[in-house]
C-alpha cells in the first residue's frame, strides 16, 4: 500500500468499503493494532494508521478501537474507507502479453518476472490485470471481482498462468483448482544438498507468528490451511539442487514455504532469507561466485514450467509447458559448472 491511502475521515455516515481484513493468528501475543498494522500493510506509515484510527476507521472484531488497542489471538482487523480500494479501479494498460494459448474461452499466458499478477498494496497499475483490461473485452470477473483470473503466481515467479474468457470458463476453471485436478509443476533451485530424490511435503500454511509479512508452515489446523507439495530432485549442484515442485494444493507461498521448512529456502528469495549464503565455504571466492549468480538471478528462482487443465468446453485435457527462463537457466549453468568442477554435482533429467 502506498504512503497515504489509509486515510482520516470526520464523516463516516454513508456506505463504508473495506480496505483490509487480518485475522490475528492462534500464536499471536497482545499487540499494538499501530504496531500489527504496520508489520501487514506494505509501505504504510505509522502516522497515517495512527490518524485513521483516530478518526474511527479502524475495527477490531467490528468495534472501532484507537491506536493503542492491543489485538490478541484470532481477533479481526478490519480498515473500512468511504472510498473504494483503489484496486478495485481497473486502468486499462498497454503492457504486452505472452500468450502461449488462446481460443474463445481461455488464455494461457506466459508471465514474466516482476510482473504483479493483479493490482494491490503498493501496485495499483502495471499489473497483469491492467495488461489483460486493455487487450480484452468484458472478461468475467471472479469472486474479489479480478478479471479472468482463476488463479495466481507471485510477482517474481516466472511461468503459466490460465485466464477465463467467459463465465462459464471461470466457473469450470475454478471447479476444477478446488477439486485439485489440475496439473502444476514448477522448476525451484534450492539451497543445500536435498538427500531424498524424492518426497512429499505435508502441513497447513498460515501468516508466520512474528513475521506478517511471511507464510509458515504449522502443524496445527488452526493455524493455517492444509497444504501439499510433491518434489523431484532434478540435478545437485553441489550447494544448491534443482527440484521439479508440484503442487496437490494451491497456498500462498506454499513452495517456498514447503522448501524452506525442510531446511532447503529457496535460492535468492529475499522474503524468506534465501538471499543469504546458506550453505558453502567462507573463502572470498566463493562469496563472490554466489553474488554473482545473485545478480544473474535477482529474484527467488522459481518458475511454473507446467499447467495442465481439462477445456471447460472441448473436456479435454490440455497441458502445456514453458521454458526455464533465461536468467534461471544462466544460474544453473553457473552452479553446473562450480559443482563439476569442485567434483560436487550429481546431474539428473530435466
Amino acid at each position: 500500500m502506498q504512503e497515504g491511502n489509509i486515510e482520516a475521515f470526520d464523516d463516516l455516515d454513508g456506505e463504508l468499503y473495506e480496505h483490509f481484513r487480518f485475522e490475528a493468528g492462534k500464536g499471536q501475543a497482545p499487540l499494538r493494532v499501530d504496531k500489527f498494522l504496520m508489520n501487514l500493510v506494505e509501505n504504510a506509515t505509522r502516522n497515517k494508521i495512527q490518524q485513521a484510527a483516530a478518526n474511527g476507521n479502524i475495527f477490531v472484531n467490528d468495534v472501532p478501537v484507537k491506536s493503542n488497542h492491543k489485538v490478541k489471538s484470532m481477533d479481526v482487523v478490519r480498515v473500512l474507507m468511504k472510498q473504494p480500494p483503489f484496486e478495485n479501479i481497473i486502468i486499462p494498460e498497454d503492457i504486452p502479453l505472452d500468450i502461449v494459448y488462446e481460443d474463445d474461452a481461455v488464455l494461457v499466458i506466459n508471465k514474466p518476472a516482476g510482473l504483479v499478477v493483479h493490482p494491490g498494496h503498493g501496485n495499483y497499475t502495471g499489473t497483469l490485470v491492467n495488461a489483460l483490461a486493455y487487450h480484452f473485452d468484458n472478461l468475467p470477473l471472479n469472486s474479489s471481482e479480478r478479471p479472468g483470473l482463476v488463479h495466481r503466481i507471485d510477482k517474481d515467479t516466472t511461468g503459466l498462468l490460465v485466464v477465463a474468457k467467459t463465465e462459464w470458463a471461470m466457473t469450470e476453471l475454478q471447479k476444477q483448482f478446488a477439486a485439485k485436478t489440475t496439473e502444476r509443476e514448477y522448476m525451484a533451485i534450492v539451497w543445500g544438498n536435498v538427500e531424498e530424490d524424492e518426497g512429499v511435503i505435508e502441513s497447513y500454511i498460515g501468516r508466520h507468528v512474528k513475521d506478517r509479512m511471511q507464510m509458515a508452515a504449522f502443524d496445527d489446523e488452526t493455524m493455517g490451511k492444509w497444504a501439499v507439495t510433491h518434489y523431484k530432485v532434478i540435478e545437485r549442484l553441489g550447494y544448491v539442487t534443482l527440484v521439479s515442485c508440484r503442487l496437490e494444493t494451491g497456498r500462498t507461498h506454499q513452495i517456498r514455504v514447503h522448501m524452506k521448512s525442510i531446511g532447503h529456502t529457496l535460492f535468492n528469495d529475499e522474503r524468506y532469507g534465501g538471499n543469504l549464503i546458506l550453505k558453502g565455504t567462507t573463502f572470498t571466492k566463493y562469496k563472490q561466485f554466489v553474488d554473482n549468480c545473485f545478480s544473474v538471478l535477482p529474484r527467488q528462482a522459481l518458475h511454473a514450467r507446467t499447467l495442465g487443465f481439462e477445456h471447460p468446453i472441448t473436456k479435454e485435457f490440455m497441458r502445456f509447458e514453458t521454458e526455464i527462463p533465461e536468467d534461471m537457466q544462466e544460474c544453473i549453468a553457473k552452479w553446473r559448472t562450480y559443482a563439476q568442477a569442485s567434483n560436487l554435482g550429481n546431474k539428473g533429467e530435466i
